[in-house]
């Protein structure tokens, strides 16, 4: 009641009569403020050991979302999330998951822009106890996401831009969901972004697809923008797929889980494959602790492509793989105040030069990044 109270007055501030249509709606007001203090080593394979000491906000967040009831089980859904840097200050209006959409019996359908149904492949291996972020998060090496990469630059666990979304009904512990996004300004680009699931019980199961169409900048891999990737053509010649499977089962004392992967690009020279496998285990200390602890493999690159090749952090031939290991313990001080601490390495094989997917750290190939991460969460 306190969230919604809020919302109202927050609205109040900008025109009365969305005072008035608050009134007959459901409007909640959340954030999240998740910070850290990290102390990060760069471990260069020269012999060199460059370290920082930073404080980083990790996926911190400021939204309002509601629902309208319109009759007959029918409601209106909307969404209009913010990153906000605790730390620095700054932020992007609508920079995360926002929409409008329709829910019903049926499922739910939704415009705007947001995570594709593969992402929650993520939370099913992932370090959930710290919100899948900071430099703990174990997306550094799975859908290429390592340092931060975007869409554009070959990544498959990126926010979708000008999307279309169905969910459908959980039905006895099933449910699925397929996107699909336009690259209005890249010559007919598109996503097509789907995913499966099964949730009941101590089981969890879940696959997911992606194919990305004339999204990747083919001739400038490191174009963070479709500006900077040159005139529209063969650039976006690229097709690009990822295919994920992930597993957990929770005996109570321990959940296990485990996760295998396979991404396929367009080269020049050919395809370019990378396989990558991990395995991960939670174990509950009390009803407020828990100990996590992850594993996990990139293999070197394979398939037809030359050993010229590489998209971010994939890269074809010997020498070309990763690995990664974590360990960090997570303390409820209440149901929305968290403290956690933990420590994450990255080990680049002589070809590779991975970096933490949030809050990255620039190293060279064969670096052997990690970091000791100590941080407070506060849902709101």
């Amino acid at each position: 009641m306190k969230k919604k109270l809020v919302a109202v007055a927050v609205a109040s501030a900008f025109a009365l009569p969305v005072v008035a249509q608050a009134q007959t709606a459901n409007v909640t007001l959340y954030g999240r403020a998740n910070l850290d203090f990290e102390f990060v080593k760069g471990r260069q394979p020269d012999g060199s050991n460059p370290s920082v000491n930073r404080v980083s906000s990790n996926s911190s967040r400021f939204g309002l979302r509601g629902t309208e009831a319109l009759g007959g089980g029918l409601n209106a859904i909307f969404q209009l999330e913010s990153g906000v840097p605790w730390d620095a200050g700054g932020g992007t209006l609508a920079g995360r998951d926002s929409f409008v959409g329709l829910q019903g019996g049926w499922g739910a359908f939704k415009l705007g822009r947001f995570h594709g149904p593969y992402d929650d492949i993520h939370a099913i291996f992932g370090d959930t106890p710290t919100y899948l972020s900071s430099i703990l998060a174990t997306s550094a090496l799975w859908s290429n996401s390592a340092a931060s990469a975007t869409v554009l630059q070959g990544a498959f666990d990126d926010r979708y831009s000008n999307s279309v979304r169905y969910d459908t009904p959980n039905i006895a512990g099933f449910n699925g969901a397929v996107q699909y996004s336009t690259i209005e300004n890249a010559g007919k680009g598109y996503h097509i972004n789907t995913a499966a699931y099964y949730n009941n019980g101590p089981l969890k199961l879940g696959v997911g697809w992606v194919h990305n169409d004339k999204v990747r900048c083919y001739a400038t891999p490191t174009a963070t923008t479709f500006a900077t990737c040159g005139t529209i053509g063969s650039q976006f010649a690229a097709k690009d797929d990822a295919m994920s499977v992930a597993a957990a089962w929770n005996f109570g004392f321990l959940q296990l889980s485990g996760v295998w992967e396979r991404l396929d690009y367009d080269t020049p020279t050919g395809n370019l494959k990378r396989d990558f496998w991990g395995v991960s285990g939670t174990v509950p200390t009390g009803p407020a602790g828990r100990f996590y602890a992850f594993y996990g493999k990139a293999e070197d690159g394979k398939g037809g492509a030359s050993d010229a090749q590489r998209v971010n952090a994939v890269a074809h031939g010997a020498d070309t793989g990763a690995e990664m290991w974590e360990l960090s313990y997570t303390y409820d001080l209440s149901k929305r105040t968290s403290v956690y601490a933990g420590y994450v390495q990255i080990n680049n094989e002589a070809r590779n030069n991975a970096s933490f997917n949030i809050n990255p750290y620039p190293v060279a190939n064969g670096a052997k990044p990690e970091g000791y991460v100590l941080g407070l969460v506060h849902n709101f």
